[in-house]
């Protein structure tokens, strides 16, 4: 009988190392924009409850385990019965939800801090690659949350989780590749929703509370300081957490650093290249060698592979590091912003759509965000890790 699985129970079982082979349903042009590492295609109809692709008979042998993923489940659940019925394959399960379940899972990692009333963690979206954070003060009982996605129960779960009450909800800048729900979670608990007051210059079509450059949002103790990083925006906006991590948006990554071009696309984009090395080089790079870098994404390949990261672990630079081993901060200014559109990875899929929704302009429809959102995201400037081996 085929066992229905969660995405939950698939990332589990990925990360035990158990032995298993997977199942890919969707049509070979779904798969190769984007799939699980070492799944196989073999394209099966769940309409017409068909074959569509081939499938290798050496692919299974007697008693394999064997894990069945599509869209959202159904093709993947009808190939699931036909290899019951008709394959070797004793042990089959698929997964509930398929592929847009997969885009939803959560890893909620702490970060480890030198004030012990500090409390972050990282919430990292293992299939798309975006990270989200709950920054908190255990003596006040408060908490921020920054860069909230449409996952706003894992948000809001793990802070309640550390007996945090959420008093703020902050978004590092107008995204291009998810679909933010700051705004939505903030009118929902009654909270002030913060951009940073240069987003102005995105003009969004709602209203938010700005916080100025090197302005403070406190958590008890805790401060939270704007910092403007323009580069990757204009109103790119990182925050540094009581001078021992800097929230970076999509400025500065643990392999590499953020593409321009999405917003400056209609100007000269070299212009955004340049306002990036500024912000790189006389901003963040100037904060001590420990302040830990806590960037917006890691990057995923669209082969589901992980670029310089382990899911599940804590995904964090620091600026000393990165000072000696990321080689794009190692260029000079012209070379730099060269060297930022002869490696650009292709655009976001949907970016325009998503950036007009973030931005209030656009209203999707039911079940559309997750069709603008499918695809790991592509904020990094380059496609491979820009950070030399050790």
């Amino acid at each position: 009988m085929v066992e229905t699985i969660t995405a939950e129970q698939l990332r589990d079982m990925i990360d035990a190392d158990e032995e298993f082979v997977l199942f890919d349903t969707r049509s070979p042009d779904s798969f190769e924009d984007w799939h699980i590492d070492g799944a196989e295609n073999v394209e099966y109809s769940g309409d017409d409850d068909e074959l569509v692709g081939e499938l290798d008979e050496d692919a299974i042998d007697a008693g394999d385990t064997v894990v069945t993923i599509c869209a959202t489940g159904n093709s993947a659940s009808s190939f699931a019965e036909y290899l019951e019925r008709e394959g070797d394959a004793h042990d089959v399960k698929t997964v509930e939800g398929g592929m847009e379940a997969w885009s939803m899972v959560y890893d909620i990692v702490p970060i480890a801090t030198e004030n012990d009333d500090l409390v972050v963690l990282q919430l990292q979206r293992r299939s798309k690659g975006c990270l989200g954070y709950v920054v908190g003060s255990k003596r006040a009982g408060e908490a921020a949350l920054v860069d909230v996605t449409r996952a706003t129960d894992e948000f809001v779960d793990a802070a309640r989780a550390y007996g945090l009450k959420i008093t703020h909800i902050l978004d590092t800048h107008i995204h291009a590749d998810h679909i933010s729900k700051g705004r939505e979670l903030a009118d929902r608990l009654d909270v002030p929703y913060h951009l940073g007051a240069p987003a102005a210059t995105r003009d969004p079509d709602f209203e938010f509370d700005p916080i100025e450059p090197n302005s403070v949002v406190e958590l008890g103790d805790v401060e939270i300081k704007a910092v403007h990083t323009p580069g990757h925006t204009t109103g790119m906006t990182s925050y540094l957490v009581d001078d021992e991590a800097l929230l970076t948006g999509d400025t500065l990554f643990v392999e590499s650093i953020g593409r321009t071009e999405l917003q400056f696309a209609d100007k000269d984009a070299r212009d955004g290249a340049r306002v990036q090395y500024e912000t790189l080089h006389k901003v963040i790079m100037t904060e001590s060698n420990d302040v830990k870098i806590l960037p917006g994404h890691f990057s995923v390949t669209d082969d589901g592979e992980y670029i310089d990261v382990t899911p599940g672990q804590p995904m964090f630079s620091t600026v000393g590091y990165l000072w000696k081993n990321n080689e794009i901060l190692q260029l000079d200014e012209d070379e730099f912003v060269e060297h930022m559109f002869e490696n650009l990875p292709s655009k976001p899929p949907n970016y325009e759509q998503v950036i007009a929704t973030n931005a209030g302009e656009y209203d999707p429809e039911e079940g559309e965000e997750s069709e603008l959102e499918l695809g790991p995201n592509r904020c990094a400037a380059t496609s491979e890790s820009a950070v030399a081996d050790d």
